[in-house]
């Protein structure tokens, strides 16, 4: 029997890091005691594990800390997994075509990453929030059209290396169109590496968000998120610090879980990168 190498393990551990919270952000909703906007004055600062009706305790206005939680991890899941989706397909297509093509396309496309990573996001979401009013959906539309450019650099990288290759330069000597061609040998060598930039930026964005939901900028009350439970809970953290820790625990889980699981991936990178590339040698054109 194969021993699991430290690497695995680290992995296995960053899996059920993530499996644990995402699963109670899923099921605790179904629970008959599911309240997060529900207030009790007479409840409020009940201490976890004190009560079985409130398993996590009450904040301030007697609100359930469990189901405020799980919707809190609701959302900031939801829309961490939306913008690096949204920025790695967007990055995949422009690192491809501009390695692809080169000459003033890759002149053309690589300019414009410089100027989006010439000004810095932070000071774009700020200076929006000033005029329209600060919003989740305003920041999930900037930090979804403005985080693409590491995407798209190494996208252009690999696109870069192989667009001399025989495998790629055969197919178009004997007449394929350049979008068979990316498609079919360019891509899939460049999806491995995104995605494993993909899955180490999950937990990079998850601080985002929760900072610029802690700042006021994201996320708006009532509605709650992990980044807004905690600045609610330092205005009472001698009173009560499980207001602060309960959110800070679960986000130190998500974020530690993808970056072991990241390392597993960039681990396992080369070898797939392998395995393609033994595909488009032995296939033929």
């Amino acid at each position: 029997m194969k021993r699991l190498s430290k690497r695995d393990l680290a992995a296995a551990a960053g899996v059920a890091m993530i499996a644990i919270v995402v699963a109670f952000a899923l099921i605790y909703p179904l629970t008959p005691g599911y309240a997060p906007y529900a207030q009790t004055l007479a409840d409020a600062f009940t201490r976890p594990f004190t009560t079985a009706h409130y398993p996590l305790g009450t904040d301030s206005l007697g609100r359930d800390l469990a189901s405020r939680l799980a919707l809190a991890g609701r959302i900031t899941l939801g829309l961490v997994l939306v913008i690096v989706l949204v920025n790695a397909a967007i990055g995949l297509v422009i690192g491809t075509i501009s390695g692809y093509f080169r000459g003033i396309v890759d002149s053309l496309l690589m300019g414009a990453a410089d100027v989006q990573l010439a000004v810095p996001m932070t000071l774009i979401i700020m200076a929006v929030s000033a005029v329209r009013g600060p919003s989740v959906g305003l920041m999930a539309t900037i930090l979804g059209l403005t985080f693409w450019v590491g995407y798209a650099r190494v996208s252009r990288a690999v696109a870069l290396g192989l667009s001399s290759r025989d495998f790629v330069i055969a197919p178009q000597l004997l007449g394929a169109g350049s979008p068979w061609v990316m498609r079919k040998h360019v891509v899939p060598h460049v999806l491995i590496p995104v995605v494993i930039l993909a899955t180490a930026d999950l937990g990079n964005v998850m601080i985002m968000i929760s900072s610029f939901d802690y700042l006021g900028l994201g996320v708006q009350p009532p509605t709650p998120s992990w980044g807004l439970m905690i600045t609610d809970g330092q205005k009472y953290l001698r009173q009560a610090p499980y207001l602060t820790i309960v959110p800070a625990v679960a986000l130190l889980l998500v974020i530690a879980g993808t970056l072991l699981v990241s390392q597993r991936f960039t681990a396992s990178g080369n070898g797939l990168r392998r395995s393609v590339r033994r595909r488009d040698i032995k296939e033929p054109a």
